[in-house]
């Protein structure tokens, strides 16, 4: 008898509509075979790429990814160094990646602190790919949600000022207008790799009512059938938004 495999008898599933992804664990994973650190972010970016093509093959239409984080500037200036160049070569590829997936690609967070040929690679790429209409592609890239509610905050401090916002103006839904995330749909489901129990400044705005999935699984080594996983997990929950 062939194996039964996570992808097995899926039709039945609830796809979540957006799924966040604290993409974790590839230091570890390349310590583990005795690697220096960047070889394991190599690996990581390549299963970014694998990924994407499965959430989009699952039916997932928005997938946000947690790339580089405000507070990752203290790491190794080699380690940063190295990053910064895969990062480079991936909004290159991502170019003629999105055009054959059809797939559209916006980056969130601080962008100003980036080189200004990755802010010009950035910009381009958001451009090309605003015309797909296939999976929603977000990559946090020197993003921390603390960062972004000061942003945010600070703009409507600005709109204040020039009395052009009232106090009964900044509800809910202004606040969600001036972040990053103004696009897109708030995360069903947020999975984060290698074991690690916390968020880490990650959309802690928009993670009010999502569902939480850990798994041990390093982030290199994360495929379909581990996402399915989370997906079944996600269909065991009962979401009620503070009802009964």
């Amino acid at each position: 008898m062939a194996k039964k495999t996570e992808e097995s008898d899926i039709s039945e599933l609830k796809i979540p509509g957006h799924v966040a992804i604290i993409m974790d664990g590839n230091g570890r994973w390349a310590k583990k075979r005795l690697l220096p650190r960047n070889m394991g972010h190599r690996a990581g970016a390549k299963t970014m790429e694998d990924i994407c093509e499965d959430a989009w093959d699952l039916g997932i239409k928005y997938l946000t990814l947690y790339a580089f984080s405000t507070e990752n500037w203290k790491r190794s200036e080699e380690e940063v160094t190295g990053i910064m160049n895969l990062l480079r070569k991936y909004l290159v590829d991502c170019v003629e990646r999105s055009a054959k997936n059809n797939m559209r690609v916006r980056i969130i967070g601080d962008r100003t602190a980036l080189d200004e040929d990755i802010q010009e690679k950035i910009a381009h790429l958001e451009e090309v790919s605003k015309i797909y209409t296939g999976l929603n592609l977000t990559i946090a890239i020197n993003y921390g949600g603390r960062d972004e509610l000061r942003r945010a905050v600070t703009a409507m401090a600005e709109e204040a000022a020039k009395g052009e916002l009232a106090p009964g103006d900044v509800t809910e839904q202004y606040i969600s207008s001036k972040l990053d995330t103004r696009e897109l749909p708030d995360p069903d489901l947020l999975i984060r790799t290698s074991g690690e129990l916390r968020t880490s400044n990650f959309l802690i705005w928009q993670l009010a009512y999502t569902e939480f999935y850990f798994t041990d699984c390093l982030w290199p080594d994360f495929n379909k059938d581990e996402l399915i996983k989370a997906i079944r997990y996600y269909n065991g929950r009962d979401r009620r938004y503070g009802g009964v």
